[in-house]
């Protein structure tokens, strides 16, 4: 299995055959009771309560891939959930990355789809947020239902979310989420500067906060992909396997005109690398995390003959990029 996030993939997957319509991400936070909540039970939030996941068991240790115990055709409610073992780490986050293993399970058949325990590759696609739980259970998505079940847990916790978009029994699964690390990402760019940049590339400064400005120093532009790492991060590296790049950017036209910045949107974008232009594809990957580098993307690699909002057709692209985490 490739190292992409299991939940987006399963996401996908039931989409093409009209399963599931839910938001990719899950979640937890550390503030409640530990006994807020008890194994199996029901989970609320302010607003809405999440219907109680029935007739599946876990057990095992905690942090170890559980066993999970279901009848073969359990009937399953749509958007159901409980906490089904107790977790033994530090108490979950609000604003930290999660890192979890994730199996899911075929409620028709009882069999075991796919997990990213096989080859010790969690799914790091969630950044929880405590204050967006579950308001409307019709419309809950995979984030809202597990930030909702996983409030006031510990790390090794084992949920389980239940989906039944209510189109047949080969749609109904499980998916079956063990948190088990969570840590904060880069805000900005952090390790060595790069000391041999060539001198003739455009010319990056920072502001305190670590947004860039530039000086394109003459330049004219390369019909080749040029991507030079200006600060070196000691981060995991990105490869063909990455689903997405968490990232600040800005890019500029050669004639030094900006025309997207995701600093001044005040948000980091996730770049989906099999969604990017393919100077992006290709400049990330063998970066690592928390490395900021400078992408200069020929128009074959970027948006070719076609004008595309702000950027006219057949542009060199200049792209600063700080790479704050990946998934």
């Amino acid at each position: 299995m490739q190292h992409t996030s299991l939940v987006t993939t399963i996401t996908r997957a039931a989409s093409a055959v009209g399963a599931l319509a839910l938001c990719v991400s899950i979640a937890a936070c550390g503030s409640g009771s530990p006994d807020a909540s008890s194994s199996g039970s029901a989970t609320a939030s302010a607003n809405a309560t999440v219907p109680k996941l029935e007739g599946v068991k876990a057990s095992g240790t905690p942090g170890e891939k559980p066993k999970i115990e279901f009848k073969k055709g359990l009937k399953i409610e749509n958007n159901s959930a409980a906490v089904l073992q107790e977790g033994n780490g530090e108490a979950l986050k609000g604003g930290d990355r999660i890192c979890a293993q994730l199996t899911q399970y075929s409620a028709k058949s009882g069999e075991e789809v796919a997990t990213t325990w096989k080859d010790n590759v969690p799914d790091c696609s969630l950044v929880y947020n405590p204050d967006n739980g579950v308001t409307n259970i019709e419309s809950a998505t995979l984030e809202q239902i597990a930030n909702t079940t996983l409030k006031g847990k510990k790390l090794n916790t084992t949920i389980g979310i239940g989906v039944n978009d209510g189109s047949g029994d080969d749609n109904t699964y499980m998916l079956i989420m063990t948190p088990v690390s969570q840590s904060k990402d880069y805000t900005k760019a952090e390790g060595e500067k790069v000391k041999d940049v060539p001198a003739d590339l455009p010319k990056v400064t920072l502001d305190a906060s670590g947004k860039p400005s530039i000086d394109m120093n003459g330049y004219k532009g390369s019909d080749k992909l040029v991507a030079q790492t200006l600060i070196k991060g000691d981060g995991p590296k990105i490869d063909e396997n990455t689903y997405a790049a968490v990232v600040n950017y800005t890019g500029w036209l050669l004639n030094g005109k900006q025309f997207d910045s995701s600093w001044d949107r005040g948000q980091v974008f996730d770049a989906v690398l099999g969604n990017m232009i393919k100077g992006w594809q290709e400049g990330l990957v063998g970066q690592t995390v928390g490395s900021q580098v400078l992408l200069v993307v020929p128009p074959d690699l970027g948006y070719g003959d076609k004008d595309n909002g702000e950027i006219p057709a057949n542009s060199t692209l200049v792209f600063v990029v700080d790479i704050l985490a990946k998934y």
